[in-house]
């Protein structure tokens, strides 16, 4: 068999090398393409979150923030989800200069975020701050293959999420595309969140705090997606290639 030509607008997502360059390229810059998912009604979203809850087991529509982001990835659901897995501190697809992402025993299932990486500042090994991360995730549950009665092929991996803020669940979703709903990507990623802000429902009553929270969260998220996409179909593309 021929092998396939590479595509040359396929190229992998560069790396930040500074807190300012994880600004520009998170934050500041506009994202190729819109992942956040937008309900019409509350009942909508509530209804969505029941399917999620379905697959996984877990109500997020419980909390009082919750953002969906997807997007669909021109690659296999096994070559997405095992490059999940290989979600650390050096990956280009994560703004690490901001958030330093510290793999407990290099283990996919405790992973801590620190704020600008202070864990390891000089500072702080005198205070309790070095142990407090800005996110701690545990993992609750990992299908890393789909069940025998799954029409969608999916697998995911689902956080719990404690430490300094915020506090809820996180996951993370794969599955197989369903054309009558418009899908032509060989598969779909969804990234969830769902919290209270440090635990406490009241506090999403405050609107600053609320809007300018989820701007953030999900303009990050949505480059976060886009720039993953983006390495999983360079990748795919050079292991079709056999490079």
């Amino acid at each position: 068999m021929e092998t396939p030509p590479l595509s040359q607008s396929l190229t992998p997502p560069t790396r930040t090398h500074s807190v300012l360059g994880d600004i520009a390229a998170f934050l500041l810059r506009r994202p190729p393409q819109p992942t956040l998912m937008q309900f019409s009604s509350r009942k909508e979203q509530q209804g969505y979150s029941r399917l999620i809850m379905q697959r996984i087991g877990v109500y997020i529509g419980e909390y009082s923030v919750l953002n969906i982001h997807k997007i669909g990835i021109e690659a296999p659901i096994h070559h997405v989800f095992e490059e999940l897995l290989n979600w650390n501190g050096d990956s280009s697809c994560w703004p690490n200069h901001i958030a330093n992402v510290e793999r407990v025993d290099d283990a996919i299932e405790k992973i801590r975020i620190h704020l600008l990486g202070l864990q390891d500042h000089p500072l702080l090994r005198w205070t309790n701050w070095s142990d407090a991360p800005l996110f701690d995730l545990n993992l609750l549950h990992m299908q890393r293959t789909p069940g025998p009665s799954d029409p969608d092929n999916a697998r995911y991996l689902l956080y719990s999420c404690e430490g300094g803020y915020p506090i809820g669940v996180f996951v993370i979703y794969v599955r197989s595309s369903i054309e009558s709903r418009g899908e032509t990507e060989m598969s779909q990623v969804f990234m969830a969140v769902g919290f209270d802000f440090y635990g406490k429902r009241r506090w999403s009553l405050f609107g600053p705090v609320h809007r300018i929270w989820e701007a953030i969260h999900n303009q990050v998220t949505a480059n976060v997606l886009n720039r993953f996409k983006q390495l999983c179909e360079w990748r795919f593309e050079r292991l079709q290639a056999g490079l």
